[in-house]
């Protein structure tokens, strides 16, 4: 645990989830010399249908296809396991793998295949860079595996044909104009060669932000918005928080107290604990103990805790935080994944308390619209408890692991595939999850907030934890 340095605040609350994260998977291997019977016994091919992902798996390679209606394309010749953070392949049976993962709480089911699928045959596998190829394969993607075009307003039937006008020159604004249509946080392209980028989700995000501010602190751009993000996290440091505060090693989290009696905490993302993958659980905890035992040494039966500025990263990150304050198991939320007109049957996921002390008096959740996937998880594990309040503004509404798949002029496209629903069976997804009455709905952002130099929201979380 160290003691805050005032010169780390940007980089504590400045974690880049806009970034384009291209998700892939880990496979446990050993060399060729000494790999397992069981190793040995997965030799082949691999079918997760509502994931839309072929892998083949043999001593000279493994590759990672993706398929849709319109074809298969490889998103990943040459699978370096010792590389990549992701899932350990588990042999349920002769024709059946599980993929799991110490970071995510989704599961992914993999069945044999006797042999490899008629698209991802050799002379099958699409590699071009024709415009009407690459859309089709791009509208047939989404078509097959995107969960919520319900949810988000878009009747993607009406586009099918819209590849007929796409050419050379027009294929990525044909292409940004259907993502930003879905107004989804975790949808965008990338596209390196050409050095193309495109967020579904952020100028939404952006024009929410927005919504309180005016003058020079409207924001534009992700400048602007770093730049708006420092001046508040300076106004919460300078004029809230008494004492020492302190940090962990990696600046994710950072504690101390307001007012003397009321603890705060601020957990900016949900990953990047550790130094790699392997250590990433066991530095978490490292963390939280910190956190819980100063929690503990203060004496307080009041805590706030702020996720405004978090905008996600591992699922078990979210749960294994979230254990720290509850003190009974309990189920949280379920997911399942669509699986061509229909979905997968819903998995539930529970958490129980962890830890030496969990902290289960009063507390009031920060939340904002950055709040997002991860961090919105954890928000579906605590939102219930009956000494819990969130205040602050909805989430983002972006619960989804990302998909992701290529097209075939190598672009990578990621969009949401799954549903997450909380123990009622309710969705937030493109709703998010907010405040229950209007008292506690207070703006992340406001042209109010910036003039007075106050945060209102944290001065609402004392007033309703001293009442």
């Amino acid at each position: 645990m160290n003691r805050y340095n005032y010169n780390t605040i940007r980089s504590m609350f400045t974690k880049r989830y806009f970034l384009f994260i291209i998700s892939v998977f880990l496979i446990s291997c050993q060399s060729d010399d000494d790999q397992s019977p069981i190793e040995q016994a997965i030799h082949g091919f691999w079918f997760a249908e509502d994931k839309g992902y072929i892998i083949e798996l043999s001593d000279d390679k493994n590759v990672l296809y993706n398929i849709s209606a319109a074809g298969c394309t490889i998103l990943n010749d040459d699978f370096k396991p010792e590389e990549l953070a992701g899932l350990r392949l588990e042999e349920v049976s002769a024709n059946e793998l599980l993929g799991t993962s110490d970071l995510f709480e989704v599961e992914i089911n993999f069945v044999r295949l006797p042999n490899q699928h008629d698209h991802c045959l050799p002379d099958q596998i699409a590699n071009t860079k024709d415009p009407k190829i690459n859309y089709d394969y791009f509208w047939n993607i989404f078509n097959d595996y995107y969960a919520f075009f319900e949810k988000r307003n878009v009747n993607w039937g009406d586009f099918k044909n819209l590849g007929d006008q796409v050419t050379e020159d027009n294929f990525y604004d044909v292409i940004e104009e259907l993502v930003l249509k879905l107004k989804d946080g975790h949808v965008s392209l990338n596209d390196e060669d050409n050095n193309i980028e495109i967020e579904s989700g952020f100028p939404s995000l952006i024009e929410r932000l927005n919504t309180n501010l005016q003058g020079d602190l409207i924001i534009k751009d992700i400048d602007d918005y770093w730049e708006t993000l420092e001046i508040k996290n300076n106004i919460i440091v300078e004029k809230y928080i008494v004492g020492e505060l302190f940090q962990n090693d990696g600046g994710n989290m950072f504690w101390g107290l307001v007012r003397d009696d009321i603890g705060y905490v601020s957990i900016n993302d949900m990953e990047d604990f550790g130094s790699s993958f392997e250590n990433e659980i066991s530095a978490l905890n490292e963390a939280l103990d910190d956190v819980m035992n100063t929690v503990k040494e203060w004496g307080v039966s009041k805590l706030i805790i702020d996720i405004r500025f978090n905008g996600g990263g591992h699922g078990k990150i979210s749960m294994d935080i979230a254990s720290r304050f509850v003190n009974r198991e309990l189920p949280v939320y379920s997911y399942k994944n669509r699986l061509g007109d229909n979905f997968t049957a819903p998995k539930t996921i529970s958490i129980g308390p962890k830890g030496d002390f969990q902290f289960t008096d009063d507390i009031v959740l920060l939340t904002s619209p950055v709040t997002a996937s991860a961090a919105e998880s954890f928000v579906l594990c605590l939102k219930d408890l009956s000494y819990v309040t969130i205040v602050g503004e909805n989430t983002q509404g972006v619960f989804s692991t990302e998909l992701t798949h290529s097209l075939p002029n190598g672009a990578t496209v990621v969009l949401s595939n799954e549903v997450y629903s909380d123990v009622e069976g309710t969705v937030f997804e493109a709703i998010g999850i907010g405040p229950d009455n209007e008292e506690n709905r207070i703006p992340v952002f406001s042209y109010e907030d910036f003039s007075e130099e106050k945060d209102s929201g944290i001065e609402r979380a004392i007033e309703l934890l001293r009442n």
